[in-house]
């Protein structure tokens, strides 16, 4: 009998405490667009990550001309002088391939600058959602903008703006999607 109440008690509590969690969601795509800063890093990326495509389509450009003036020439060149232009035109191609590697690659150039530029304001985002999800109580935060497939989102639940108040953001008025006319979603 003890061990049945025992077992009914837990259940009880359980089930309690499975039903008091609470759940929210932001949109991390939405609130980085609100933030000012965020957009010049972003267009500063872009800006950089531009020039340094033209940079290397230039080298492969002056590899495409290297290697169509060796087609045009080699039956006029010795043995040597093919080996010479072939090695000449190899090493361009792999200078080209290791610039765009530094420039592009898993932790190249553009990586590390996004991360000095974007990576501060980011934090500062998830800072404002651990803060509010802890004054809000809420056991889950999703983020709507990731690949976390949402099928159906009150907006009540959405606290997109109340994260950017918590940055020192007012919000930009009304979401796109959502029915409140405020801005505010609680």
């Amino acid at each position: 009998m003890k061990k049945l109440i025992l077992t009914l008690s837990i259940l009880i509590a359980t089930t309690v405490a499975t039903y008091a969690q609470k759940f929210a969601y932001v949109d991390t795509d939405y609130i980085l667009g609100q933030i000012p800063e965020y957009k010049s890093a972003q267009a500063e990326l872009d800006k950089t990550s531009i020039q340094w495509q033209k940079e290397i389509e230039a080298k492969y450009a002056e590899i495409d001309k290297m290697y169509k003036a060796y087609q045009a020439e080699q039956i006029l060149l010795t043995d040597d002088m093919k080996k010479k232009r072939e090695a000449d035109i190899i090493a361009k191609e792999k200078d080209a391939k290791d610039l765009q590697k530094v420039r592009f690659g898993v932790d190249g150039e553009l990586f590390k600058k996004r991360q000095e530029l974007v990576k501060p304001i980011q934090d500062k985002v998830y800072n404002a959602i651990k803060a509010i999800a802890e004054k809000g109580a809420y056991s889950i935060i999703f983020d709507k903008s990731s690949d976390l497939t949402m099928l159906y989102a009150s907006s009540k639940l959405d606290k997109s703006d109340d994260v950017l108040k918590q940055m020192g953001y007012g919000a930009a008025g009304s979401k796109p999607g959502t029915t409140s006319g405020s801005g505010t979603k609680k």
